[in-house]
């Protein structure tokens, strides 16, 4: 049920985010959630992709420092407080969440959020035993 995660860790100087996307695109690299974290000098680009084995391996070659991380994909009601339904059992349970964010675009009625925690195999656990629908990484590399 973990989501490979793409971290680049990026200059913070004009193309070299564009330069990043193009590598994907060239090589048929699908983008389906992303998420930026920059500071004056530096940032931490954030990807959910369709081949996460081969971006990883691609972007290396291209000379970029890259990591691999595992996040949990969840799907909540597309509605007014559907995230906090998950968010406070995860609370419950004293499940830290060092970060989140949510997919480019959202499936039928659900929003698709991505979660970086603490202990991921206790929060899969509890957040399915409390009725929310944990995506498997096969259902979101197919997004």
């Amino acid at each position: 049920m973990l989501v490979k995660q793409i971290s680049v860790f990026l200059e913070n100087k004009s193309g070299r985010l564009a330069e990043v996307t193009k590598i994907l695109g060239n090589n048929g690299i699908d983008i389906s959630a992303l998420s930026i974290a920059d500071t004056t000098d530096f940032g931490v680009l954030r990807l959910i992709v369709n081949k996460p084995e081969l971006a990883e391996k691609i972007l290396k070659e291209n000379g970029l420092t890259v990591s691999c991380t595992s996040v949990i994909a969840i799907a909540v009601a597309d509605e007014p407080g559907g995230l906090a339904v998950a968010l406070e059992i995860l609370s419950r349970e004293s499940i830290s969440i060092e970060y989140m964010y949510a997919f480019v675009g959202k499936a039928a009625n659900e929003a698709l959020v991505l979660l970086r925690v603490e202990e991921p195999e206790k929060a899969i656990e509890v957040l399915t035993a409390n009725g929310v629908k944990v995506l498997s990484a096969d259902e979101v590399y197919k997004l």
